[in-house]
């Protein structure tokens, strides 16, 4: 089991969300955290994460760091990639 861990830039665009999707992310982080590779893509372009996931509308952009999962960003998959 992985320890997520949020970045304070995570953090903000965590607290933008509404308490319904952040439910829902939360339930799915908890699920991915188990084999987060599984459910992961690896980004093309590197620069904002090394991976991603998809949550309904949301993507979670993120590094795995040892037995961590270090969340760097959190947003609606129109706006999350600019």
């Amino acid at each position: 089991m992985y320890k997520i861990i949020f970045t304070q830039r995570a953090l903000k665009d965590w607290e933008k969300l509404s308490r319904e999707n952040q439910n829902r992310i939360a339930k799915k982080l908890k699920e991915y955290a188990e084999e987060p590779l599984k459910y992961a893509r690896k980004l093309i372009n590197p620069k904002i994460g090394t991976y991603r996931f998809r949550i309904g509308d949301y993507r979670v952009i993120f590094d795995v760091n040892g037995e961590n999962i270090v969340i760097l960003r959190i947003g609606h998959r129109k706006e999350i990639y600019k």
